[in-house]
């Protein structure tokens, strides 16, 4: 349809399409607020977790030592076990660089009542070329005091600190903001052709010398159609993490992509032990990239899992995205070492290497410091988005409201000039929480 200067209406019926958008974008927005000034603000901290951990608590790393080799991680998951036995299991460890292993610890049952023992910590700390124990805490227990600051903001960001219901919460959320962030960017285009990107051009602008109210109104339409790109990446990764069925089922509909997990197989205890499955586990691997032409550079972590009844084993390889961790790993079964599951990062299929780029960028694992930097702002710039979107809600309602009144309609042109512009549906309208 076109306009009577010549150009392409965008859509028939405008007007109504885009009141409707501006409700939903609204209220998404106004609902996801909160949410995402805690989720902006601990994601600011956490692109640099390690290295605030490191600050905060030193004595969960050990002291280097360069010319020794660290032990293998069959060893130190059976030191880890002498450890915490007769009460707990080890079920599973992971290195982080050079000094520091981290082992995940859960109870086992007391013979005489079948209940779990009562243990006060869920994480042990190794010293990776002797296996002496560091430290050991209840991973976000904020009662333990400053060695779970970085957990608990951790567990904020990701779950609310509200275990499965904050999962569910935040993943419904992350579907919603992935959502809106396609609404936000259709509010802010013109609605017809004619003149398209000179009408545009003042959605990408800040006025400096303008009120508060516009003033917040650009830096939350210019500031989302700047960092879109950004924002739908969090965005979506959030799903990745939080959602993950919604997730596979989007990708694996666009894109070649195979879940990582093999079939769930329930095995308590499985007949390989810690030194049995790494040795196994290093064999297939070293198999796998003969055949298929990448360099293992070495261990990294190796659980057993009893849903699945797996031993997950998994490397630092040529394949993988992030820097600072490999997301290579075989799944061998628990009983018999045959190869159950094999995921590589990249190169194989297309869905699963945009998956493991999706989960470097939100992890801040990719470019260096100068990305965990603009991670870091980032987070600060949603919160500013989510800040002036209620602001912008808060304006246009009052303004709404006082323009009903006798007095509003003759005393305050300012309140109709507000609604005519930036109201449901008016000529610079976005709504809050724009793109």
């Amino acid at each position: 349809m076109a306009d009577r200067r010549g150009g392409l209406i965008l859509m028939p019926d405008a007007g109504a399409v885009r009141r409707f958008f501006v409700w939903i974008h609204r209220w998404a927005g106004l609902i996801m607020a909160m949410f995402l000034i805690v989720v902006g603000l601990t994601g600011s901290l956490l692109a640099f977790n390690a290295e605030l951990e490191r600050l905060i608590s030193p004595q969960l790393y050990a002291q280097p030592r360069p010319d020794t080799a660290p032990l293998d991680l069959a060893t130190l998951a059976e030191r880890a076990e002498a450890l915490v036995a007769p009460s707990a299991r080890i079920a599973g460890l992971s290195r982080f660089g050079t000094d520091q292993v981290v082992a995940a610890v859960s109870p086992r049952s007391d013979p005489a009542t079948q209940k779990p023992y009562e243990i006060s910590f869920d994480q042990l700390f190794l010293d990776p070329y002797a296996g002496t124990e560091l430290g050991r805490r209840m991973n976000g227990d904020l009662s333990q005091g400053l060695i779970n600051l970085m957990p608990f903001i951790y567990d904020l960001h990701w779950r609310l600190a509200l275990g499965t219901a904050g999962f569910w919460i935040l993943g419904l959320l992350a579907v919603a903001w992935t959502i809106d962030c396609f609404i936000g960017f259709y509010l802010t285009l013109p609605r017809t052709t004619s003149g398209f990107w000179r009408r545009w051009m003042p959605a990408w602008l800040i006025k400096r010398k303008a009120g508060a109210f516009r003033l917040n109104f650009d830096l939350h339409r210019a500031g989302g159609l700047w960092l879109w790109p950004m924002l739908f990446i969090f965005a979506w990764s959030s799903v990745m993490m939080d959602m993950r069925p919604v997730y596979e089922w989007v990708t694996s509909a666009l894109f070649n992509y195979r879940s990582p997990l093999p079939e769930p197989h329930m095995v308590t205890t499985p007949n390989l032990g810690w030194r049995d499955a790494e040795g196994k586990g290093a064999r297939l691997i070293e198999e796998q990239a003969a055949l298929k032409g990448f360099r293992v550079e070495r261990e990294e972590s190796l659980f057993y899992n009893e849903q699945f009844g797996v031993y997950f084993l998994s490397f630092r390889s040529s394949l993988d995205v992030g820097e600072r961790s490999g997301a290579t790993y075989v799944a061998l079964d628990g009983d018999t070492g045959q190869l159950r599951a094999l995921e590589l990062p990249s190169g194989e299929r297309s869905g699963n290497t945009i998956t493991s780029w999706l989960y470097a960028l939100h992890m801040a694992n990719v470019f260096g410091l100068p990305y965990r930097i603009f991670v870091c702002v980032l987070g600060l710039l949603i919160v500013m988005l989510s800040v002036t979107g209620v602001y912008i809600w808060w304006k246009k309602r009052r303004a709404r409201q006082f323009s009903r009144t006798p007095r509003g309609r003759l005393t305050c042109p300012e309140a109709a000039e507000t609604l005519s512009r930036f109201g449901d549906g008016g000529r610079d309208a976005p709504g809050p929480n724009s793109a």
